[in-house]
This record gives C-alpha cells, sequence and structure tokens, in this order.
C-alpha cells in the first residue's frame, strides 16, 4: 500500500503541466480521501480551466468516499462557467441522491431548470427516482410531462424510470401505457413492469408479462425469475413460489441469493414436507455459497424457527459471522411463536446483555406478541411498560397487541390511555390499530363507544364492520345490529361468514326468529356462503329459544356434517327451558357419544345438570371426568387494581393476607339476604360436588340494586365466591362486580373456563 502510494505521489509530481485526459486518468486510480486531495489541488494549481468532465469527476470521486459536502463544493465553483453543462448537473443530482436526499435532487433539477439548461435522457431517470422516493403524485406528474414534452417520453431508460415510479404509486395502468408506448425494450424494461405487479400484489398480471416477455424473444435472467416469485409470495401463494423456483432450476437458471430467501420464506407454509424442502433449498444456499449472505442466514433463522425446528434456527444463528438486528429479530420470534415466550425472554434479555446492538420496536413486539398469543397477557402489559421506559415507541403492530389484551380483560381504562397514545401519536387514521380499538372498546362493555369510533375512521374494511356488529350482537342491540348489517350491504362491502355469525348471534340474543331465518337463507341463495357448524349453532339457538323445537331438531338433522357440543348444548339448554325431557334425553346420549373434546362435552352436560337441578348426575360426570383423567383449562378472574393486573386461577392458592377478601365476600352474602335476593330459576346454583359443598351462585334481584353496576338490558347478576377449607378459588363464571367503597372502585372481571 505505501509502494502504490509513492508510484500515485510520483506520477503527480511528474504532472507539471498535465492535460485533462491525465486527471481523468488518475481520478479512476484514486484509492483514498489524501489522494482525491491531492489531486484537487493540482487541478487549481494547473492553467487549465476545470471542465465539465473533469468536475463531474471530481464529484463522484468524492461521493464515493461520503464527502457530499466537499461534492457541492466543487459544484458551485464551477457552475457559474458551466450552468448549461447537463452533464455537470446530473453528477451533482446523482451525489445527492445516492446520500437519499430526494428532496435536494429535486430542488437541483428545478434550480437547472430555471436558468434554462436544458436536460437530458441521463437527467430525467435521476428527477424521476428522487420523485418516486418523495411519493409526490404531483411532482411525478411534472417531471413527467416535461419529459414527453420534450420528446424523452419513448428513451429507453426514462420510460423504465417512468414505469418503476408509476408501479410503485400503485399506478399500474399508467405504467403499462408507457410500456406499451415504448419503441424498444431490454429486459429491464420486463423486470421493471413485472416488479411493478408485484408491488401491487398482482401476480396474475405479473406471469402475464413473464409470457408475453418469452413470446417477444426475451430471454428470462435470474432477476425476472425473482420477480415473478416476488409477486406470488406478497399475496400468500406459497406454493406457487415453490413452483416458480423449481422450474427456474429445471430451465437451468442458476438461482439468485434473493431467490434463495424468497423461497425460504414460502417453506414454512407448503402443505407438504415443509421442512425437508426447506432444509433441501438450504442445501442449495450452501452449494452456491449464499449461506452466509446475512439476508439468506436471517431467511433460514426463519424458517426453521416457524416450522418449530428452533435447535437448527439457533443452529444457524450463532454460525452467522455477524447477527445483526434483523438476525436477533427472526431467533426471538421464532421462539415467541412456537410458545416458548420464556425462553424467547431470556434470548432477548441476552441480546440487550451483548451491549452492541439495542432492541428495536419488533424486537419488543415481538415479545410482547408471544406472551399475548400464549394467554400471559399480565406479562405482555409488563414488558409494555417496560418498552415505553426506556423510550421505545410502539408501532401499529404493537398497540394492536396491546388493545387485544385490553379488550380481553376488559381493561377499559387502560385501553382508553392506549387510544389517547394513539391519537397523540397520529396513528388513529391505520385501519390496524382501529379495528384494534373497536374490538377493544366493544369487548369492554361500550358498544357506543365503538359506534362514534367507527363513525369516524377514515378507511374500514370487513373486519371494522364486523366488529361493530358484533359488538351491538354481544350487549343484545339487535336493531343496531341489523342496521348496520344492512348499511354495510348498501355500501357495497360483501359480508363473509363471520359477518354471518356476528348478525345471527345478534338474532339469538334478542330472539328474532323471522330475521335470523331470512338472514340464513339470504347466506346461502344471495351470498354463495356455505353455512359452517357456527352457523347452525346460532340457528338451534335462535329456534330453541323461541320453542321451536321441532325445527330445530329438523335443522340438525338436515346438517351436511355431525353436530358438535356447541349445536348439541344450545339445543339441550332450549329443551330444559321448555321443558321437552323426551328430547332432551336423546340429546344427551348424543353428547356422552361425541369423540374429541372430551372434557368439554362432560363439563357441558354437568354444568346443564346442575342447572336443572339434577345434582346427582352432575356430580357422577365430574367423577367420571376425574376417573378419566380428564382435565379442562381452568377459568381465570382478574381485577385491575391500581394500574396492576392481579390474575387468579380456579384451583389456585390465595396469596396470604387473604382474609379481608373473604370478609368482603361474608359481607356482600349477609347484604344479598337482607336486599332479599333469591336464586335465578334460569341458571339455579352450581356446585362444587367434589367437596360437598356450594361455592358458586347467581342471584337475580326483583329490585334495582345500588351497589352494582352491570351493561343496561342484562339481568343484574351478582356472582359470588366461596372458598374451600384450604382457601382455594372455586371456578367463576362470566360476569362483572363493582365494589364501591368511599375511596375507591374496584372492578372484578369474571370469565368462563
Amino acid at each position: 500500500m505505501l509502494y502504490q502510494k509513492r508510484c500515485f505521489l510520483s506520477a503527480v509530481a511528474l504532472t507539471s503541466d498535465p492535460v485533462p485526459s491525465s486527471f481523468d486518468a488518475l481520478l479512476q486510480q484514486c484509492s483514498g480521501l489524501l489522494q482525491i486531495k491531492q489531486i484537487h489541488a493540482q487541478l487549481l494549481l494547473s492553467p487549465h480551466q476545470l471542465s465539465p468532465f473533469l468536475a463531474a469527476r471530481l464529484i463522484s470521486a468524492y461521493t464515493r468516499f461520503g464527502l457530499l459536502a466537499d461534492a457541492q463544493l466543487v459544484f458551485e465553483a464551477v457552475s457559474d462557467h458551466h450552468a448549461a453543462s447537463p452533464l455537470l448537473w446530473n453528477s451533482i443530482i446523482r451525489s445527492t441522491l445516492s446520500h437519499c436526499r430526494p428532496r435536494d435532487a429535486v430542488s437541483l433539477y428545478q434550480r437547472m431548470r430555471s436558468i434554462g439548461t436544458l436536460p437530458d435522457g441521463f437527467t430525467f431517470p435521476l428527477a424521476i427516482r428522487a420523485c418516486s422516493a418523495l411519493e409526490n403524485p404531483q411532482l411525478c406528474l411534472c417531471i413527467h410531462n416535461h419529459a414527453a414534452s420534450m420528446g424523452f417520453q419513448s428513451h429507453l431508460h426514462v420510460a423504465n424510470q417512468l414505469i418503476s415510479m408509476y408501479g410503485k404509486m400503485g399506478q399500474m395502468g399508467i405504467a403499462r401505457k408507457v410500456f406499451d408506448g415504448m419503441p424498444s425494450r431490454n429486459i429491464v424494461t420486463w423486470n421493471t413492469l413485472m416488479s411493478g405487479y408485484s408491488t401491487n400484489c398482482d401476480p396474475e398480471a405479473a406471469c402475464d408479462a413473464f409470457r408475453l416477455m418469452e413470446s417477444a424473444g426475451h430471454t428470462p435472467n435470474p432477476v425476472t425469475w425473482t420477480t415473478l416469485m416476488s409477486a406470488h409470495a406478497r399475496c400468500q401463494q406459497h406454493g406457487k413460489v415453490l413452483e416458480i423456483f423449481n422450474e427456474m432450476r429445471t430451465q437451468g437458471v442458476e438461482p439468485t441469493a434473493q431467490a434463495v430467501a424468497v423461497s425460504l420464506s414460502v417453506c414454512p407454509y407448503a402443505t407438504t414436507a415443509a421442512l425437508q424442502k426447506g432444509k433441501a433449498i438450504h442445501g442449495l444456499a450452501i452449494l452456491c455459497g449464499f449461506d452466509k449472505y446475512p439476508f439468506v442466514s436471517n431467511s433460514l433463522v426463519c424458517m426453521y424457527g416457524k416450522l418449530g425446528n428452533r435447535e437448527d434456527a439457533k443452529r444457524v444463528f450463532h454460525e452467522m459471522e455477524v447477527q445483526n438486528l434483523v438476525s436477533w429479530n427472526a431467533l426471538i420470534s421464532s421462539y415467541a411463536a412456537g410458545g416458548l415466550c420464556n425462553e424467547a425472554y431470556e434470548i432477548f434479555i441476552e441480546m440487550e446483555e451483548a451491549g452492541n446492538l439495542t432492541p428495536n420496536v419488533v424486537t419488543w413486539s415481538a415479545v410482547i406478541g408471544g406472551f399475548a398469543s400464549n394467554g400471559m397477557s399480565t406479562q405482555s402489559l409488563d414488558l409494555f411498560r417496560r418498552m415505553q421506559g426506556v423510550g421505545v415507541k410502539p408501532n401499529s403492530i404493537t398497540l394492536a397487541t396491546i388493545l387485544s389484551i385490553c379488550a380481553e380483560l376488559s381493561a377499559l381504562r387502560l385501553g382508553k390511555e392506549v387510544h389517547a397514545h394513539i391519537t397523540r401519536g397520529f396513528m388513529i387514521d391505520e385501519l390496524l390499530v382501529g379495528n384494534a380499538l373497536l374490538a377493544m372498546y366493544a369487548k369492554s362493555g361500550c358498544p357506543r363507544h365503538a359506534h362514534i369510533l367507527f363513525d369516524k375512521m377514515k378507511s374500514k374494511d370487513l373486519i371494522s364492520w364486523n366488529t361493530l356488529i358484533s359488538s351491538y350482537g354481544m350487549y343484545g342491540l339487535c336493531n343496531e345490529a341489523l342496521e348496520t348489517f344492512n348499511c354495510m350491504i348498501r355500501l357495497g362491502c360483501e359480508p363473509d361468514a363471520i359477518t354471518f355469525i356476528s348478525i345471527l348471534s345478534a338474532c339469538s340474543h334478542a330472539a328474532r326468529v323471522s330475521e335470523g331465518c331470512s338472514l340464513f337463507d339470504q347466506m346461502v341463495s344471495k351470498f354463495r356462503i356455505m353455512p359452517s357448524m357456527e352457523h347452525y349453532s346460532c340457528m338451534v339457538d335462535i329456534l330453541g329459544r323461541a320453542g321451536l323445537l321441532r325445527q330445530a331438531k329438523e335443522l340438525i338433522a338436515r346438517m351436511p356434517m355431525k353436530p358438535n357440543a356447541c349445536i348439541l348444548g344450545a339445543m339441550l339448554n332450549s329443551c330444559r327451558i321448555h321443558g321437552n325431557r323426551v328430547v332432551a334425553k336423546d340429546i344427551e346420549a348424543q353428547i356422552l357419544e361425541l369423540e374429541g373434546q372430551a372434557t368439554g362435552n362432560y363439563m357441558l352436560l354437568s354444568n346443564l345438570y346442575a342447572a336443572n337441578g339434577r345434582w346427582e348426575d352432575s356430580a357422577r360426570l365430574r367423577v367420571i371426568t376425574k376417573a378419566k383423567g380428564l382435565k379442562k383449562n381452568l377459568g381465570q378472574s382478574w381485577i385491575d387494581l391500581k394500574s396492576k393486573f392481579y390474575v387468579f386461577s380456579a384451583g389456585s392458592l390465595l396469596p396470604q393476607n387473604s382474609e379481608d377478601v373473604f370478609l368482603v365476600l361474608e359481607g356482600l352474602c349477609q347484604q344479598m339476604q337482607m336486599e332479599k335476593l333469591v336464586p335465578d330459576d334460569d341458571l339455579a346454583m352450581l356446585h362444587n360436588v367434589c367437596e360437598g359443598e356450594c361455592l358458586a351462585g347467581y342471584f337475580r334481584s326483583n329490585k334495582k340494586q345500588q351497589n352494582l353496576e352491570l351493561p343496561q338490558r342484562y339481568r343484574t347478576l351478582a356472582a359470588i365466591c366461596g372458598f374451600l377449607k384450604r382457601s382455594q378459588i372455586t371456578d367463576l363464571q362470566k360476569g362483572t362486580l363493582l365494589l364501591f367503597s368511599d375511596r375507591k372502585e374496584m372492578r372484578i372481571h369474571l370469565t368462563t373456563s
């Protein structure tokens, strides 16, 4: 290196009166900043005037070493003498763009035009790239018109850049017009057109362009194949991606590293032999030398992680020469998605302790989402608060996750805090966030708030409509649900299967038989949606509640599939309400004969026996359940107190110093007796037959209770929990109980198991 430097300095020294061509040769040989500075000094001392060509070379040299400010000084020093040279302007615009400053590049283009310098076929592609980066449609159209007015619209490089620009803007119609108007096209033209279709999730059009390209005599190169694969991958057509990848190899085309990464990304979604296909592509990556590419290694970590092969994911991760942020996020996400939340958190801590990388919002969101999806809501909330504490701003995915937790816990206060944060962060117009807010208010007992939010949403999709309809149905507001459904149809939004589950459920809660039957018929005849088990369950409930047991039984008989426990349970409950013991006995036998989900079936029947006062039968079923070793998911309850959630599980031991809790419960029992509360005839009492004593009951008051607050139009229910001699919590059922004292309010949420 020292010898080369001495030779270079000797060459500069010997050139006492160099000609421009010698300077050009020296600039191309520069390998360091000092050499550029020395040549620049020689140019200033030379009697030759700095030409636009040499100035452009010098600007390019400074840019190559990241010195945009020096490049700009060179440009300003010569621009007055050579203002009419497009070569000089092109060099500084290109330099500015390479430093990711598109706004400054556009300003230079406008300045160039203002002094009358005419752009050439190299200026327009640069200006179009700058406008495309700014995502300003008006500016893009202005540049396009200027290029067309000067006759450059059909210029190969200009047209290619125009196609790219309109593709990124989502205006593929205009892009196709530019393409069709080109007198000649090269491989870049075809690849750019296909890339536009890929960006806009139109794989069919990309395939059409691919076939048209072949018929026009152009041979697809590796970039073409990779673009076609990406088009299908964006639209979740995972099987097609692997087909294209195999076809590319069959035709003898060497895959690019990008093609390998795309194919690895879709392997987890393959219908058969997903892991084997992933390992085969991994082997190909090793043969091609792509396994050392960071983005390929990251794809391998993601692939193995999503397929549950976390040991291989960890092995690939540790074999990487450099683990970047994407690598850590891929490994953490793979463990979190696999339900190994504690392990994901340990890797998260390991990343923090490594010190060279700071977890970003994707890292935090992966761990928070992992805990949330595995029912560990309190841990997710704790991590979210910690994330805020270290100054990491949540993105839409993080906020949607936290709002889903608020909805699950009916944590209205926390949900409103998140809503305020969203408003301050100007994220309220993001569809994902808006839908999550809708669900939070809907599940937290605030359908009116959900309606107000829905009206304010600038963009709505099918999920938005379904959430609002479900919200109304959940709270017995059938008229509002039907009105929303009809409005949705009028506005041209096609309902799906979930829409009909929501609206049929609303009709079920409100005993609207005629509307429910009509909607069920429309679903099949008008919207061509085949009923699922959930739809039949809603219809059986609608007919059964109305006492139309014969019609309900006939509907079950016409079903193309065997009824499950939900349908039979709805039918059995209707038989109990209307006192039809003959049909009930037949349904009971069918429930016990069901295969799969045995625990749920036994618990359903046991609870129905208890609700009907058949305590011995209920006890017998519970004994059978225990004898068979069947276990049910434990119910949970939680309280939101002083910005912290306290979670209790059925059968878990209460913490120490719980005497105060018991005193409150005993006081409530006494208060209910004083208020002349009577057992609910419909729900009766639930017994824990194993302990032989009553542990939980539902009660209904004949008069308005001042100390209880529940959703409007619902029966006023108070859930009182007893306790065992071992201080255990009993099974809890759904409801909300508000306890008031002089200073504070405590809201207790109860869920069914």
